[in-house]
């Protein structure tokens, strides 16, 4: 299993780095980002509405995909307008308004005796919320702190969340002997709550140490105080966000999201802490001094 995590990481983490460079050269629109979400969510809508499945739900798979990269897609709209803030989200909500109110349509219509519709309406919400919203927010990174530093941020969660994760595995497996959630992931030890804490905070202090001169050299990096709360923060959201997955598994059955990933799962069990992440990242950026141009 770590001859197969090794050799994806070593495909995968390239292929991400050379994308977000080709992206930020490419401009403040982030045209190349957008056709990654695409891609993102419509393949982590059809693991989870397969998942769904397993417990005889019955989600239709092509309607709540469409909806779902609208609601990502919505994310760039504020962008094209140059609206920043509150406001660059504002389309995001209005479309998974939209998505509420088709998918309670389609149920109306579709309707024809008691005992799914609302297992099937909630099951489709739950993909487009799940998916789309954390997608959707968690790329509003791309532009926090300014198009120029949009991988600056976006990294500072990648990174986190990441040495997160390898801090958690790390010492859970080396130190982990007592069971944080046993019924829900078996595999979680609180000796991995301290790696993931350990990881995360370290990976911030040293991503945004490091790299923020290398973006501007005029920036100067914000104080490894601040990178710390950062990252600790991070790591603890990102390993809830891991539970919270974990939680959607357990329940259908299933270990792995999807077997894309040998050594890994699906992809959603690659974004699961990033996506739960992503949110708080994005306050985390507007109220802690990390800009510091």
């Amino acid at each position: 299993m770590l001859g197969s995590r090794l050799l994806i990481s070593a495909i995968l983490i390239p292929t991400f780095v050379g994308l977000c460079v080709f992206d930020h050269k490419m401009g403040e629109h982030a045209l190349v980002l957008l056709g990654l979400c695409i891609l993102l969510a419509g393949r982590s809508s059809y693991e989870l509405v397969l998942m769904l499945r397993h417990r005889d739900l019955r989600p239709h798979l092509l309607l709540t995909t469409v909806l779902t990269v609208a609601v990502v897609g919505a994310g760039w709209l504020g962008v094209l307008n140059d609206l920043t803030g509150i406001s660059a989200i504002a389309p995001v909500t209005l479309v998974y308004s939209a998505a509420i109110l088709l998918l309670f349509l389609k149920g109306a219509i579709t309707f024809r005796e008691p005992g799914q519709s609302m297992q099937t309406l909630g099951s489709e919400l739950l993909v487009v919320s799940y998916v789309g919203i954390l997608i959707a927010m968690t790329v509003q990174l791309r532009w926090v702190a300014g198009a120029q530093a949009g991988y600056l941020a976006l990294g500072s969660l990648v990174v986190a969340a990441k040495c997160g994760d390898i801090g958690a595995y790390t010492l859970g497996r080396l130190f982990g002997k007592k069971k944080m959630a046993p019924h829900l992931s078996p595999g979680k030890t609180w000796a991995g709550f301290g790696g993931a804490l350990l990881g995360a905070g370290g990976g911030a202090i040293l991503w945004l140490q490091v790299a923020t001169p290398r973006f501007d050299s005029h920036w100067s990096a914000p104080a490894w105080y601040w990178c710390l709360v950062f990252g600790v923060t991070i790591g603890l959201v990102g390993l809830v966000g891991d539970l919270c997955e974990s939680l959607i598994k357990r329940d259908v059955g299933q270990k792995d999201s999807a077997a894309l990933f040998p050594g890994f799962g699906g992809l959603l069990d690659l974004l699961d802490s990033i996506l739960y992440a992503g949110p708080v990242a994005y306050v985390l950026w507007q109220v802690l001094p990390l800009k510091t141009w």
